[in-house]
């Protein structure tokens, strides 16, 4: 089987997707801090290459996704509750990571980035 190959940066944001908690989200803007690029960068990479990591736990700042309804399965696997209006949006207040358990994604994000 043939290894898929990201550039640097693409790898970064998989990986710190991939330590993002089971029924917790991000932002764009988290994982942006986190491997040291712009929110913009970190969607497009989501939009490019998301499928090869769990995608639905990055969302935009107000909780949203352009892919929302895609999304929707795996947030009601996860329990993470979202709003049934016409768009549809995480509840951030109780599913966002909080600032200790980023700290604790950083952390483990630079351990595997200094580890491969």
């Amino acid at each position: 089987m043939e290894e898929l190959a990201f550039d640097e940066l693409t790898s970064m944001v998989l990986d710190c997707t991939d330590l993002i908690p089971p029924g917790k989200v991000a932002t764009y803007g988290d994982i942006a801090k986190i491997v040291g690029t712009g929110p913009r960068q970190v969607g497009r990479i989501m939009a490019q290459a998301g499928q090869f990591t769990c995608w639905w736990r990055v969302v935009r700042a107000d909780g949203s996704l352009k892919v929302a309804q895609t999304a929707r399965a795996k947030w009601e696997e996860e329990n993470i509750k979202f709003s049934k209006l016409s768009v549809l949006k995480v509840d951030m207040k109780n599913h966002r990571v909080t600032e200790r358990e980023l700290e604790q994604i950083a952390q483990e994000f630079r351990q595997v980035s200094t580890n491969p």
